[in-house]
């Protein structure tokens, strides 16, 4: 009969090998999606993308809907990660503001999914057709928007800008981000220097 720590050993060590199987199945259906959208995901593109096994995978997310969504959700924490954090060290109000669009354009510049931003490339295709996945991208959404309407409204609070109508001008700077997200993909060169210009208009003093 194994002894207690060798079991808890082999089951530490299965955890280990699903949590890195999932994070490799999630590192790919996020760029697929962001090419191809979510419902351009399947068990067999997986696996044949990863070199994993279908079953192994259907697995670990069981339905299409599951996988979807956890793709959503690996894709929201890889944005925070590569967007949010690296601005909060940023006063709040417009230097936080700034730091936020400076970190949007390398990650859609660059870009971290070869699609360019996940949210604008997938939230098209679930945007009439409601559920889970529609109500987690928008979710997502409103969070994003949320996020600017409060340093929005932590600048005009302190004086840094003129009084405004925060929620208003969030959804003006996520509409101007995600036009030149688009613009970005279709190699527009000036898309990203408009952005900056049609933000800074928002951030003038007075």
């Amino acid at each position: 009969m194994e002894s207690a720590p060798h079991t808890a050993e082999i089951t530490d060590k299965r955890l280990l090998r699903g949590a890195r199987t999932r994070a490799t199945v999630l590192r790919q259906a996020v760029d697929i999606a962001s090419l191809d959208g979510l419902d351009g995901l399947s068990f067999g593109r997986l696996a044949a993308d990863t070199g994993l096994s279908k079953a192994g995978i259907q697995t670990l997310f069981r339905t299409k809907e599951d996988l979807q969504l956890a793709a959503v959700d690996h894709a929201r924490d890889r944005f925070v990660e590569a967007v949010v954090e690296p601005a909060r060290s940023a006063p709040h109000g417009v230097a936080r503001l700034r730091a936020l669009l400076d970190h949007w354009m390398v990650y859609a510049e660059t870009p971290l999914f070869p699609g360019g931003c996940f949210r604008v490339a997938t939230m098209a295709e679930f945007d009439s057709k409601p559920g889970p996945v529609r109500d987690a991208l928008f979710r997502d959404q409103r969070a994003w928007v949320g996020l600017l309407a409060r340093e929005l409204r932590s600048a005009a609070s302190a004086g840094e800008i003129a009084e405004l109508d925060a929620d208003l001008v969030a959804f003006q700077i996520d509409a101007v981000l995600c036009a030149t997200n688009t613009a970005l993909r279709l190699d527009v060169p000036e898309a990203a220097d408009r952005a900056h210009r049609i933000v800074e208009g928002f951030l003038r003093p007075f």
